[in-house]
């Protein structure tokens, strides 16, 4: 008697089980693999702009305004015009602990710049750091009237940052000055003749600004600047209503002349006050340019 032939099972289901699961395992990883990184990532915070930033650094992430703080004071308490006033800036974390260590840029620990309302008046100085996170400085203000003063510093570990707060000085005001492009960008200041160029002025796009400068006597070119703060000079942009802020350096920092190239980008259509600060012969010259960015 013939024994009846047992059925084996066909590989066939199997196998497609298991292609099957692959497939669906495969599709799973690479939707995790797409999706976007969550707000507050490394991701995230490379992918958004810097504001009120040093332009040209380097491409670090900066701290979150939560993370570092600046409390500004003035003594007295209302800055007369014409007097000494104390500022004080007091630097702490989000937990209130004062920050205690930066890092020298530029050659300073920190670099303060005040600017009247109409942007008529501008001061650059370097307030001395006491200890657990406090600056102070005197400053004497020209006129009373509104003001702006920019905090720039680096706080150890981190990238470079900004902090700014309007302030009233008690006293008689000085005749408001009109905020115009300038229609010659050829001006002379201390004995020197200087020009600004650029080679396409846009919002939105990275422009080189050229600063040429020479004698105002014999228009012969100077090429013996010499370093300030670290570098052939430096260059502070504000828009007409202060609330856009550039801190530049130039591209060539040993530069000697005539030439000093920056590079920068505005952020937006408008009038903006530029100031390109220099040395010569021991001296530092200031030269303000106010231009129109399509």
């Amino acid at each position: 008697m013939n024994k009846p032939k047992l059925s084996t099972p066909s590989p066939r289901p199997f196998a497609m089980r298991k292609a099957a699961a692959a497939i669906v395992i495969t599709a799973l990883l690479l939707t995790a693999c797409g999706k976007a990184a969550p707000a507050g990532t490394a991701q995230d915070a490379a992918s958004k702009p810097e504001q009120n930033a040093h332009a040209g650094h380097g491409a670090a992430p900066a701290p979150k305004e939560a993370d570092v703080k600046a409390a500004f004071t003035f003594s007295p308490d209302k800055p007369q015009a014409g007097k000494d006033t104390l500022i004080s800036l007091q630097v702490t974390d989000s937990a209130n602990k004062p920050v205690e260590k930066f890092d020298i840029n530029h050659e300073k620990t920190m670099h303060l710049i005040i600017v009247s309302k109409d942007l008529s008046y501008f001061n650059h100085i370097h307030p001395d750091y006491k200890e657990k996170g406090l600056f102070t400085i005197a400053n004497p203000f020209p006129a009373g009237g509104d003001y702006k003063l920019f905090a720039d510093f680096v706080p150890s570990g981190q990238s470079g940052t900004t902090k700014s707060q309007w302030t009233t000085i008690q006293g008689d005001a000085a005749k408001p000055a009109a905020i115009q492009p300038d229609g010659n960008l050829t001006k002379t200041v201390d004995g020197k003749e200087i020009s600004l160029a650029f080679d396409k002025l846009q919002a939105g796009k990275e422009v080189n600004l050229i600063f040429n400068i020479k004698d105002g006597g014999t228009k012969k070119p100077i090429t013996n600047l010499q370093q300030y703060l670290g570098a052939v000079g430096h260059v502070v942009i504000l828009s007409e209503d202060a609330e856009q802020y550039l801190h530049v350096h130039p591209t060539e920092e040993k530069a000697t002349g005539p030439d000093a190239k920056f590079m920068t980008t505005f952020p937006k259509s408008g009038i903006y006050k530029i100031w390109g600060q220099f040395q010569h012969e021991g001296k530092v010259f200031t030269v303000p340019f106010v231009v129109k960015v399509p």
